[in-house]
């Protein structure tokens, strides 16, 4: 895998396209006490009128963000995804959701991203609950360019939309300028014996897994789904006609993540293909630096190529 080191998070590269962006729309910006961790700062420091701090107090944060959207203003809640889909979960179910309304979530430290934090910073069942909601929208962008992007999109779209996050800078993938759009995804390496797909963090650990498997002659296919909900089925499907084997990885619980859903639709559909998934195995992770962690848990490109040779292999 030979890609740019990246400079910056996703939430610094999504931040930053919020304050550029800020003289175009008359939204707001929310937060909870963290903006210099979120980089949501950066558009309360040009803006400063139309970005408020509630202080820890995630649930306040959202129903504030609910009833300012109730009047028609668009606005964005910045915090860590695991405060905001669990703390505030039934905020944004009944009083975002419910009414559709134009409420937007900057999701920080997605999966286990916030490795050095611990469980209690660790989003690892933030896909499940957002994904679960009905008008819910659920972006997962993995570098800059699709970060910047990301926000276009939850800008353009209307209702509720989830964004999740980074906490640390990885790779470049994408030029600057890329198109993305709801309910796509990208091949971003073309194969013929297997489809790996992922999103965020995994999409780099899935495509040094592919570049593992062509070492040894299989030629792996590897999808970002980039968008969530709604997910590509039809090019997964494309994917899979032609590989005959589908390997999901996600920084999150295997147990109802995308994965799951991707499972089920497969299953729904009649497809004929060899599948597997990788995520958390009904665990939380621990402490410590990122590679570690991911390593641990076996969120890795080591692993990823491990399942991959079983899964080709399987009867």
């Amino acid at each position: 895998m030979n890609l740019p080191r990246a400079l910056n998070p996703t939430r610094k590269a999504f931040s930053e396209q919020m304050a550029s962006r800020g003289a175009e729309s008359d939204f707001a910006v929310f937060e909870s006490d963290i903006g210099y961790s979120t980089y949501s700062y950066l558009f309360g420091d040009r803006y400063p009128e139309r970005y408020f701090n509630f202080g820890i107090a995630e649930v306040s944060t959202m129903a504030g963000a609910a009833g300012m959207a109730s009047n028609g203003r668009t606005v964005f809640v910045a915090g860590y995804g695991v405060f905001l889909t669990m703390r505030a979960l039934e905020v944004v179910r009944s009083f975002v959701c419910y009414p559709h309304l134009n409420v937007k979530i900057l999701s920080s430290h997605g999966g286990v991203t916030a490795a050095i934090d611990g469980v209690t910073h660790q989003a690892t069942e933030d896909i499940a609950f957002m994904t679960t909601l009905p008008e819910m929208k659920v972006l997962c962008p993995c570098d800059t360019a699709s970060a910047k992007a990301a926000f276009d999109l939850a800008l353009a779209t209307s209702g509720p939309v989830f964004v999740r996050l980074m906490r640390d800078p990885l790779f470049e993938l994408y030029p600057e300028g890329t198109s993305f759009e709801m309910g796509g995804s990208k091949m971003v390496r073309e194969g013929s014996d297997i489809t790996i797909a992922a999103y965020g963090d995994m999409v780099f650990e899935a495509l040094d897994a592919a570049d593992r498997l062509a070492v040894k002659g299989i030629r792996a296919e590897v999808l970002d789904l980039y968008s969530i909900k709604p997910v590509d089925m039809t090019g997964i499907l494309a994917s899979t006609v032609k590989t005959g084997a589908l390997l999901v990885v996600e920084n999150h619980q295997a147990r109802n993540g995308l994965g799951t859903y991707i499972g089920d639709a497969l299953l729904q559909k009649g497809a004929s293909v060899r599948y597997d998934h990788i995520g958390l195995d009904d665990r939380f992770a621990e402490s410590g630096d990122y590679r570690g962690v991911i390593e641990t848990y076996g969120l890795c490109a080591t692993n990823i190529e491990a399942r991959a040779k079983k899964l080709l292999t399987a009867n």
